[in-house]
This record gives structure tokens, C-alpha cells and sequence, in this order.
């Protein structure tokens, strides 16, 4: 599908900004968005049904940004986000536009979610089905079976004080913070989420298994909160989808959608300023943006959709930002970065699953030496995705689509990522050969990797770290980047590395919190 930039000037009137779409109207005011990642389309969908006029841009030369996806030799590979997790949260984008997210998206349910291979061969399959995770857990440990139920409880507490309470608040002041205080005594937020498996089960598998789920969105299991436990609710009473042909279809839904209420995507427009204006009252306000090319382009609000930090540190000059210095950025503590490897094959493996992760020897010493020591270790574990196990379009007949990730960590490691892939991309090869993919390197026939330096270059990635700031509990909530900008006014921020975090379910619901710090159009009349 080729998409194009209706310049603001020639956009017609009426019908615009409302739930029944058609073109933007040209006197409404005007939202600039930098970048078309999940959290920066949903915003500009959600500011269009608002009544605002919409103009997405983005650095690439197609819209996603980590939800990229790359094509070749008759392969098509996700770049990033593989997993959906809540799709109500996408129903409910395409009916404020008076539509079904159905009838432009096919959702398939995972069965297993996930099939969690430990070093030793054996696994756990992580299932929808209750009975069969009772089963999985009773076949690893009878005794921990009832303390299992228990887990699933106060994984429930979390999901509704954690999620559906204080998930879409968009934390602007301090009394916001202080009326979540109630809420994060109850759910006991100072844990961590394996300490907290580790208080229900006594079998050191088991606490792996409820407690990786924070590594799916940059964060270290042994020092994220607790309330991340709400993953577990949330798969369970939503499921874990994939979406037919892949998830950039989602993408391309979500530019149809935009377009169709008269927004607007220019591409390979990569921002290289905010333009800020200074204020009678000492604060800047933004007042639109520069391109690299050198052209400036006015807008009412600015929202940007990229990296949070590298926004404030790249984008925003230093005398505006009071809260958001370079000091205050450098010294936060960064999620993971990501060794992406993408293969075809031209021979399918049937025994392996959907979703699988391929565990390693160690569990909490790799995780130190990724989060702690920033260091590249010789072990891993892997995070391994065969969408040909759901969707044949993925990859040419005959063959299978793979994508193997491997946390590591930030480019504080200091690796040398140009010298580094590919002895590292042939180690996970070996790795993937000797335990799931026999003979895996006879048939490979395409191949490409994502490394931290990528991140960094290609995707602005403040240190390449892939999902922003660590999701601690003093980087959550009011102590994260704030949805609405606490040094610039009318600048805002969407996506992972702002409230409420990373995960597809995260920056969408950072694009519903959005719609309650921007300002209604009607002031701007």
C-alpha cells in the first residue's frame, strides 16, 4: 500500500474528528506526532476522533517504528512486537471511530501461549487453559499446586488495583502519586516480581515460570515490582494472539484507520528539533518542529511517539528542561537492549511452537550480568518465535519464518556490536541446533540481526536500551517521564518510555491517558 502526506493546506473540511471520520477541518488545530509506532498511531487516532487535524512523522520509510517489518526473499519478519495481549484495547481504537477492529484485523488464540524450555530439556507449557495449567504446575510440583491458586489471586489484585485502577492516571502532580499510595500498600509494590514467586512456590522452575513475564517488556524479574503480576491476569482473561500476517498488519490497519479520519503520515522525515518558544513565565512552549532537511513545520502540540529520554536529550534544548536534565537522564537506570536474529528456513519444524522460550543454565546470574554488570555473557537465553506455526503467509510454502531474541545488555556494555554480531548471532545458531532445530544451519536460506547499535542509530534509542527506562517502582508512574511534558508546555509524550511503560497493551494505554492531558480543541478556537 503506498501512503502519502496530505499537506494541512489542502485538506478539506467537514465531517472530520468525529467518531464517523472523513477529512480533518482545516481551521481545527493541529497535533504534530513524532513517530508511528503503536503508542504514536493510537495517539493520533485518538487526537483525530477528538477533532484535531493529525500529522504523523516518521524517521523510516514505513510506519511502526520497533514494529517495523522487514521483508525478504519471500519471508516477512515482525521487527519487534510479536505478542497481543489485549485486544479490547484495540476494539475500543476503532469504535471511536464508529468501527470494528474485526473487520480489518484477524486475531488467531495461541494454545500454548508459551513453551518455556529449560536447560535441561524439559519444559513447561504456559497455557489459557486453567485445568492445564494446574495440570503443568501439579507435574513439576504437587505441593506447590495450592499455593498456585494463591499466586493466581493476588496476581488478580494486582491487574485491577495495578491496571485498572491506575493504569490510564496520567500522574501530573504529586497528589496524583500520593492517591495511588492506598493501592500499592494492598498489592505490596516494593516486592519484586520473583520475590513474590518465590513466597508461593517452593520449586525454583515454577518461580521462573510466574516470573519472567517483566522481561517482555525490558525489565529485570529480580527488581521490577510486583505488580507486573498482572500480566499473568491480563493473558489469562484476554489471551495471548497473534494477529494474520503478522503484526505489522495491525500497523497498517492502525495508518487506514488514521487515514481515513483524515490524518496524515510523511515519511522519512526524521525530527531533529522541537521548536520551543520561551515563555513570560520562564517555561518554553512547544510551537512545532524542525526536520533534518531544515524545514520547519508550526503545530499547535507537539506529541512525541519516539523515545522518551533521546527526545528530552536530543530534541528539547537544555534551558527548557529543568526536570528532564542531561544529569537526571544519564544517571536513570535503562532497560535491556536487544540481539534480534531473523532466519528462514527451507524445511518447517512442526515440533516447535508458536512462542518458545529456550532457557539457558543460569537465571538470576545472567539477569545480573545484563541489568547489573552490563556485560555480554557467553551463556544466554532466547526468546524463540515461529509464526509459520500459525500463519503460513509468513514465509514461502515449505518453509518456516524464525525470529530468536536474546536480552542483553545496553550499550553501556561497551561491545563493539560491528565486530560482536556475528560471532554472537553463530552462537545462538549452535545454540538453537544442538536443542530445538536440528540441523539448523544446512538450512538456512535468509537471514538478518538487530543489535544494541541499532536501537541506538536507527530506532533513537537513548543507550539502545529497546524498551526506555527500567520499570522500577521509582521509574513508574509519577516518577516516569509524564504523559503530559513537566518542562515544556504543550509537548506530550506517548509510548513506552512514558507512563504507564512498555508492551503493546502499555503504549496503547499511554495513548488513552493521553486524550487526558491534551487540551480540548475548542480552546484553541
Amino acid at each position: 500500500m503506498t501512503h502519502y502526506f496530505k499537506s494541512v493546506d489542502g485538506m478539506t473540511s467537514g465531517g472530520g474528528g468525529g467518531p464517523l471520520g472523513g477529512a480533518a477541518v482545516t481551521n481545527a488545530p493541529l497535533a504534530t506526532v513524532i513517530g508511528s509506532g503503536f503508542g504514536g498511531l493510537a495517539a493520533a487516532i485518538r487526537l483525530a476522533c477528538k477533532g484535531w487535524r493529525v500529522q504523523v512523522l516518521e524517521k523510516l520509510d514505513a510506519p511502526g517504528g520497533r514494529a517495523y517489518v522487514w521483508r525478504q526473499d519471500g519471508f516477512t519478519f515482525d521487527a519487534g512486537p510479536t505478542i497481543i495481549t489485549a485486544p479490547f484495547m484495540l476494539d475500543e481504537l476503532w469504535a471511536l471511530a464508529g468501527k470494528r477492529f474485526a473487520d480489518d484485523v484477524e486475531l488467531r488464540l495461541m494454545e500454548p501461549y508459551y513453551r518455556i524450555r529449560f536447560d535441561d530439556g524439559t519444559w513447561f507449557d504456559y497455557s489459557g487453559d486453567a485445568e492445564r495449567m494446574r495440570d503443568e504446575v501439579a507435574r513439576f510440583c504437587p505441593e506447590d499446586l495450592p499455593q498456585y491458586e494463591r499466586f493466581l489471586v493476588e496476581a488478580d489484585k494486582c491487574y485491577k488495583l495495578g491496571f485498572e485502577e491506575l493504569g490510564s492516571i496520567p500522574y501530573n502532580t504529586v497528589g496524583d502519586l500520593l492517591g495511588a499510595v492506598p493501592n500499592m500498600v494492598r498489592m505490596k509494590g516494593w516486592r519484586s516480581i520473583y520475590r513474590m514467586a518465590c513466597g508461593y512456590f517452593s520449586n525454583p522452575k515454577l518461580r521462573i515460570v510466574m516470573s519472567f513475564h517483566p522481561l517482555l517488556i525490558g525489565g529485570n524479574p529480580m527488581s521490577v515490582t510486583c505488580i507486573y503480576s498482572l500480566i499473568n491476569t491480563l493473558e489469562r482473561r484476554f489471551g495471548v494472539h497473534w494477529a494474520m500476517g503478522g503484526t505489522g498488519a495491525i500497523i497498517s490497519a492502525m495508518v487506514k484507520l488514521l487515514e481515513s479520519l483524515g490524518g496524515s503520515i510523511r515519511y522519512n522525515a526524521q525530527v531533529a528539533r522541537i521548536n520551543v518558544q520561551p515563555q513570560a513565565n520562564g517555561r518554553g512552549e512547544a510551537t512545532g518542529v524542525t526536520l533534518q532537511s531544515g524545514e520547519q513545520l508550526a503545530s499547535d502540540i507537539v506529541v512525541s511517539n519516539a523515545d522518551t529520554l533521546w527526545t528530552y536529550k536530543n530534541l528539547v534544548e537544555p534551558q527548557y528542561r529543568k526536570r528532564w536534565t542531561n544529569k537526571r537522564i544519564e544517571g536513570s537506570r535503562h532497560s535491556m537492549s536487544l540481539f534480534v536474529w531473523y532466519f528462514g528456513t527451507n524445511k518447517q519444524y512442526h515440533d516447535v511452537p508458536h512462542h518458545m522460550m529456550v532457557l539457558g543454565p543460569r537465571y538470576q546470574g545472567l539477569l545480573r550480568d545484563i541489568f547489573k554488570r552490563h556485560i555480554v555473557p557467553e551463556d544466554f537465553s532466547l526468546y524463540l518465535h515461529r509464526p509459520t506455526a500459525t500463519d503460513a503467509s509468513m514465509a514461502p510454502a515449505g518453509c518456516d519464518a524464525f525470529y530468536v531474541l536474546s536480552p542483553v545488555s545496553h550499550l553501556d556494555s561497551g561491545t563493539d556490536w560491528t565486530v560482536k554480531a556475528e560471532s554472537y548471532r553463530s552462537a545462538i545458531a549452535e545454540a538453537l541446533e544442538r536443542t530445538v532445530l536440528p540441523a539448523l544451519q544446512q538450512h538456512i536460506v535468509t537471514s538478518r540481526v538487530t543489535t544494541p547499535l541499532d536501537f541506538q542509530d536507527r530506532l533513537l534509542s537513548y543507550k539502545g536500551a529497546a524498551f526506555g527506562m527500567e520499570p522500577l517502582l521509582l521509574q513508574s508512574a509519577w516518577f516516569r517521564p509524564h504523559n503530559r511534558s513537566e518542562d515544556v508546555d504543550r509537548l506530550y509524550m506517548v509510548g513506552a518510555g512514558t507512563h504507564p511503560g512498555a508492551g503493546v497493551p502499555g503504549v496503547l494505554m499511554s495513548a488513552k491517558t493521553l486524550e487526558m492531558v491534551v487540551p480540548h480543541v475548542a480552546t484553541f478556537a
